[in-house]
């Protein structure tokens, strides 16, 4: 998923003007994460504070332009797939129930959860009661696997079961952004289009590994063919972009078509019967090392601009309404995901990592907050509600889940 923002349309801003904003928010970006990990802390979340501090919350120097959240989409893309690159096929298909349940309790208890609450305590209407609700579903997988790669736990177990979990879980929020659209325009809920929506992401996360290993095929071709490995980096970033776009066309988060690329480029994806399709080891090697560093370099802007996204001057804290609802639903948010993870077979500790690293909602609750503005769900309240709510889940899972960790 995109980016949210918390304004109905981003900021216009010329070129010079935009890579002075770039350059400020690498910096900030690098410098609070950095600071943050010289005091013990989780980098990602100084570089989300950067966000909030060089955003609309509190200098206000830099605004949300749509080339920005671009910029931000496609650092979070690259991210995902060298998670991919790095994932462990075997495991995840080992863990796979696992994760299925993980995602599905995670996703269900807290838009349950949300629902409820805000329908039968706090009165509000139907409509905005779901999409409350559904502001809750989806973890922000981008923070939770940048926060599990900065603790060194990407490869282990635990971790796994999130990742799997967490690609589910975007994979449901789309599923139940795209229901309350529906619900949002006729009053009904469109079982069938919901259901081909269903379909056609299921279709995509099959075919496109091996689609995606095809086309890394051919590149491995053409590579030996011109004896030019200059061109991986560009051909590679071509093949992540095309699958983000397929499985945007097929309704789902651009970000599992760069996960699928980068399992199809794993040294761990084997093909049965296809001995034709594996790769060359120099190949991925090249793959590997040329990625990296472009991931360094852009995906911090997708967490800044998660900071950026978060404006607290909307926020009325003075109300008690609001502290009365956002209190509700932040023990809810926590509670749901925490839950989650607690019938998997494995030790308290690594059943407590799973559900906080399902904690963070990030942009994922962002774009519920904006779609139900935009329709007239949520009103002003509901709206700093869900952003609030979006910021201390985004801000505190990491803290919890390295505190678990390390004691």
């Amino acid at each position: 998923m995109a980016a949210g923002g918390t304004e109905g349309s981003a900021a216009v801003v010329d070129v010079h003007t935009l890579f002075l904003h770039i350059a400020v928010i690498l910096l900030a970006g690098k410098l609070f994460g950095t600071l943050f990990r010289r005091f013990g802390m989780p980098p990602v979340l100084g570089e989300v504070l950067a966000g909030v501090v060089i955003g609309q919350s509190i200098l206000g120097i830099i605004p949300l332009s749509e080339a920005i959240k671009v910029l931000a989409e496609l650092g979070v893309i690259l991210l995902l797939f060298e998670v991919g690159l790095e994932a462990d096929i075997h495991m995840l298909v080992r863990v796979g129930l696992a994760s299925a349940l993980v995602a599905f309790l995670g996703a269900a208890l807290p838009f349950a959860g949300g629902f409820l609450l805000s329908y039968y305590v706090f009165d509000m209407t139907l409509l905005s009661s779901l999409f409350i609700g559904g502001a809750l579903t989806a973890t922000s997988i981008g923070i939770t696997v940048k926060v599990l790669s900065d603790l060194g736990k990407g490869k282990e177990k635990f971790a796994q079961i999130v990742l799997g979990a967490a690609v589910l879980d975007d994979i449901l929020g789309v599923v139940i952004l795209a229901a309350l659209y529906e619900f949002s325009k006729s009053g009904e809920v469109n079982w069938n289009a919901t259901a081909g929506l269903v379909r056609d992401i299921g279709i995509f996360f099959v075919v496109a590994p091996f689609v995606a290993r095809l086309a890394a095929k051919l590149i491995h071709f053409i590579v030996h063919r011109l004896q030019d490995y200059d061109i991986i980096p560009p051909l590679i970033l071509s093949l992540v972009l095309f699958t983000g776009y397929g499985a945007y066309k097929v309704g789902s988060p651009e970000i599992l078509g760069a996960f699928t690329a980068g399992l199809a480029l794993s040294r761990r994806f084997v093909v049965p019967f296809a001995a034709f399709l594996k790769l060359d080891e120099k190949v991925l090697h090249s793959v590997e090392e040329n990625i990296r560093p472009l991931v360094w370099v852009v995906s911090p802007i997708f967490f800044v601009t998660v900071g950026l996204a978060l404006n607290f001057k909307a926020i009325d804290f003075s109300s008690s309404q609001f502290w009365l609802l956002s209190l509700s639903l932040i023990a809810v948010a926590v509670l749901g995901k925490v839950v989650s993870g607690l019938l998997i077979p494995l030790s308290f500790r690594d059943r407590l990592n799973i559900g906080l690293s399902m904690m963070p909602r990030g942009e994922v609750g962002l774009i519920f907050a904006e779609f139900g503005r935009s329709f007239g769900a949520i009103d002003e309240v509901g709206y700093a509600v869900v952003v609030f709510v979006v910021a201390v889940t985004t801000l505190i899972a990491p803290v919890l889940l390295k505190l678990n960790i390390r004691t």
